[in-house]
């Protein structure tokens, strides 16, 4: 199962598991970009699809997605976690209504899935897997990028008690995967109020490499697996040099993470799907595969 199929990480996961003929769950707000993601995976091969629309945000929705793939197929050996949503803005900036959504829908989101992920492969005996998407930004900060910084960072400390938790449930197993920056619509989605469009940072990867990194977690659960070639480096850099880190992001951000076109401020998806600029990837080159 696969929450957050509808664009990005996400619908790349899904098609990768449609082809190693897996039956594949898909959730996300939209209905439409479901069904067409849910398209993708039976052309790949997956050998049975199930789409049901659903905000992570909504815990009774999420526990209802679960019941209805267990009722579909029996049990579910795997949940993947993706959905988000970004605002850019600095702190002061981003209305708090939105800075408070994202975080709802970031940490709340993650934390509805996990916990009827859970409950259900106790239930059903024999375990299952638990694959969560962090982010680079879990690790270390960026500006202009407080809300979502907050939430990986949240997202992060949920899911290492998962991981220490989960040793005492057999067959449990609890990963993360943090990417860098990707080329996903991810950034054509999210609000701003800087008056430009996100970007990706540099170096950026495909949505299918880190797909890969995803499903290879079912088959190989990890505790912290980097999808970004840099995400060490970077990482290193903020708690290293923190001085130097701080000196240089700014700038980066400015210059590398967002976009030069001028845009009113605005929401993006925050609050509600945007099905037109929902695919598997975004529009950004990208050469490490």
């Amino acid at each position: 199962m696969v929450a957050g199929a509808s664009s990005g990480i996400g619908r790349a996961a899904a098609a990768a598991f449609g082809r190693r003929g897996a039956r594949v769950v898909l959730a996300a707000r939209s209905a439409d970009s479901l069904a067409e993601a849910a398209a993708e995976c039976t052309q790949a091969g997956a050998a049975a699809t199930l789409v049901v629309p659903t905000d992570v945000t909504d815990r009774a929705a999420v526990d209802a997605l679960l019941a209805a793939a267990a009722a579909r197929f029996g049990r579910v050996d795997g949940v993947v976690s993706v959905a988000g949503v970004v605002a850019y803005g600095r702190f002061e900036d981003v209305p708090p209504e939105t800075f408070d959504q994202v975080l709802t829908t970031n940490v709340l989101g993650v934390a509805n899935v996990s916990r009827a992920a859970l409950r259900l492969f106790a239930r059903q005996g024999g375990g299952g897997r638990l694959v969560v998407t962090g982010s680079l930004l879990g690790t270390i900060a960026a500006p202009y990028m407080s809300a979502y910084v907050s939430s990986k960072w949240a997202v992060h400390g949920l899911v290492r008690t998962l991981q220490i938790e989960a040793r005492r449930t057999p067959g449990v197993s609890v990963s993360l995967v943090s990417p860098g920056g990707v080329n996903t619509p991810i950034y054509d989605q999210a609000g701003s109020y800087t008056g430009h469009p996100g970007h990706p940072p540099p170096p950026v990867v495909s949505p299918e490499r880190v797909a890969r990194a995803v499903v290879s977690a079912v088959d190989k659960p990890g505790r912290d697996i980097s999808a970004g070639p840099l995400n060490s480096v970077m990482v290193a850099g903020f708690r290293l040099v923190p001085g130097v880190f701080d000196l240089l992001v700014g700038p980066m951000m400015r210059v590398l993470g967002q976009g030069r076109e001028a845009v009113e401020d605005n929401a993006g998806n925050v609050f509600d799907p945007i099905p037109s600029k929902e695919s598997v990837r975004g529009r950004w080159p990208h050469i490490w595969g």
